[in-house]
């Protein structure tokens, strides 16, 4: 009986951690761009990738892009600089997020890789274009 109770006790603490997200160092992204794009191409790219992974884009300047997402019950606020080169992604405030000290909840840092991921394909697609 005890090695039973000794396994069922190592899956409830494995399933209890892995409920656990807890937090991570902010990241923020410094990303080259590959091929020859302008600058639009580029906006184009950001704002595409953006909106299709439910951030809310708002672009405010020549060369920058305000991202906010909402997801149940939680918020985060990015700022996207750019230029036909390259790209920033900068953490600028969240809600509910856990943020404090330079960490965050570590949703928050795939939301940010997944929203860099998507940029890079969308701009792949355009140089095949």
């Amino acid at each position: 009986m005890k090695p039973l109770k000794l396994i069922l006790t190592g899956v409830f603490v494995a399933a209890l951690a892995s409920g656990c997200a807890g937090t991570a160092p902010v990241q923020n992204i410094n990303q080259s761009i590959a091929g020859n794009h302008n600058e639009v191409q580029v906006r184009q790219a950001i704002l595409y990738a953006g909106l299709n992974r439910g951030w809310i884009m708002n672009p405010t300047s020549e060369g920058m892009i305000d991202g906010k997402i909402l997801l149940r019950g939680h918020s985060a606020d990015i700022r996207i600089t750019y230029n036909a080169n390259n790209y920033q992604i900068k953490y600028i405030g969240s809600s509910n997020m856990d943020a404090k000290e330079g960490k965050i909840h570590s949703n928050y840092n795939r939301w940010v890789a997944n929203l860099n991921k998507d940029i890079q394909l969308e701009l792949a697609r355009q140089n095949i274009k």
